[in-house]
């Protein structure tokens, strides 16, 4: 047979105890420099490890062993240089390098070597961005088309689609570039209170339903640009055994990790702004009511990050000290709201409504409730802790490759989530507002405050001299 060896889809990769149970019935304990215990692959050199990913005629690495090692291997060594080795064990292993290889043997190792090429672009494409790469993938996959007919149709294949998804990266990123230049140019400098510099949210977007709806595009949308790499890539350090090579710091490894982080903070100014501007208290509290409905239709949508960047403008202090304006408001059910969110017992409510909303993920019939979108801050947080918590190598040198088990299965559920498709219609209108209307900076939010309630104590009193000579001079 000359088919692709088949891939199971991520959320069959990894079982409740972190992967694969079965996949090491074969091996011994102790297995060219590979450490297994109960058929579970704990540590091993990073040679060997590498050898590991090759697949020969006879053997094709597990896929979640490929995804594993794929993220964490970038803790040990460039991608690069990773490719480099691969390229060079499937050529020396498979004697491609020879001249008149023949078909049969070709036909053997060819689909097991795309496959494993077609894996990496797939899951890891952003790490081809990097030219070398490139070179090494474009020479392996021409040394299998030309040995014969058959496979240049799929090289050909491979490479367009991996061309497709950098080039729709870079559109992505310029779109990015755009919008924020567009929220800096129009942001207004605070002379006085400001009075109608743009419209309000409601007069946008009056159903708070449509705006949840908005939120859970751009965060579907943002979420699906970041690459699993980056999770690991925002913690590369030098590596202890590697003498004179530091891990790159190149901010185009996080780049689409650290615009989703920055969505965030803009959408939690932008909820304090809508708050703190309009001039009448019964409107500034008609806005708060608004944006409690919104954060309650996030919740059930299974938006959690949208949800928590509400609740954060709506507990900063300029929003939360307005307690003339808070007095009106029906605050019920933003207590609830408060309390899912509520960071103590490290989250638990959070935590048990996000289980809660997997689970409904994985049995869906509708793509509405496939919507996982998790707290992000935290789901980094729980990585970078996962990370500090467990050292890479084992005292021996081994690469401790139960952590980086443990690192992927967080990951690949992650990657489950970000490809859910958004099942809401697209309203360019609002979408416009929510990404390019200018929000206040810290001072100028304050102010807003200050003038529609009056300072109450010293500190507020000198705070708001300050601003005012500021913002006059």
């Amino acid at each position: 047979q000359d088919r692709m060896p088949q891939t199971p889809p991520f959320a069959a990769m990894f079982d409740s105890s972190g992967y694969n149970r079965n996949l090491y019935q074969s091996k011994e304990d102790n297995c060219g420099g590979l450490y297994y215990q109960d058929n579970n692959l704990l540590s091993g050199s990073l040679e060997a490890l590498i050898q590991h990913l090759v697949p020969n005629v006879d053997y094709y690495p597990d896929r979640t062993y490929i995804f594993t090692f794929l993220l964490s291997s970038r803790l040990f060594m460039h991608p690069y240089e990773l490719m480099a080795k691969v390229c060079h064990l499937c050529i020396e292993q498979q004697r491609l390098s020879e001249p008149g290889l023949e078909k049969n043997r070709i036909r053997k190792i060819a689909p097991k070597i795309l496959q494993l090429l077609s894996e990496w672009t797939e899951t890891f494409p952003y790490d081809f961005r990097d030219e070398r790469m490139m070179r090494n993938l474009k020479e392996l996959a021409q040394r299998i088309a030309s040995g014969d007919e058959m496979y240049r149709k799929n090289v050909q294949q491979l490479l367009q689609n991996l061309i497709r998804k950098l080039a729709t990266v870079s559109q992505y990123e310029e779109v990015l570039a755009k919008i924020n230049a567009t929220s800096t140019d129009r942001l207004t400098v605070l002379k006085t209170k400001p009075q109608s510099i743009q419209r309000d949210i409601i007069t946008v977007c009056n159903d708070p339903y449509a705006l949840a709806q908005q939120l859970t595009h751009i965060e579907l949308e943002r979420l699906n640009y970041i690459g699993p790499e980056e999770f690991v890539q925002a913690f590369v350090q030098k590596d202890p055994l590697d003498n004179d090579k530091s891990c790159y710091g190149d901010s185009k490894k996080t780049r689409n990790l650290e615009a989703y982080v920055e969505w965030f903070n803009r959408l939690s100014y932008l909820v304090a702004t809508e708050i703190c501007m309009p001039v009448k208290k019964k409107h500034r509290a008609r806005v708060i009511e608004y944006f409690i409905d919104v954060a309650r239709e996030c919740f059930n949508i299974g938006n959690f990050n949208s949800l928590m960047a509400i609740i954060s403008g709506m507990n900063m202090s300029p929003v939360s000290r307005l307690k003339k304006t808070w007095a009106k408001v029906k605050t019920a059910k933003f207590y609830i709201l408060e309390h899912q969110m509520d960071p103590s017992s490290n989250f638990y409510n959070y935590r048990t409504a996000l289980r809660g909303a997997a689970q409904r993920s994985l049995t869906a019939h509708s793509n509405r409730e496939k919507i996982v979108i998790p707290f992000f801050s935290l789901f980094i947080k729980d990585i970078y802790f996962l990370n500090e918590g467990c050292a890479n190598r084992l005292p021996n040198g081994h690469v401790n490759f139960e952590k980086f088990w443990e690192l992927a299965k967080q990951v690949s559920e992650f990657m489950m989530w970000k490809q859910v498709e958004c099942p809401f219609e697209r309203d360019r209108k609002i979408l416009q507002y929510l990404l390019t209307v200018p929000v206040f900076s810290d001072d100028a939010l304050y102010l807003a405050s200050y003038e529609s309630e009056s300072p109450e104590n010293h500190v507020e009193k000198d705070r708001w001299k300050t601003l005012r000579f500021v913002s006059e001079v």
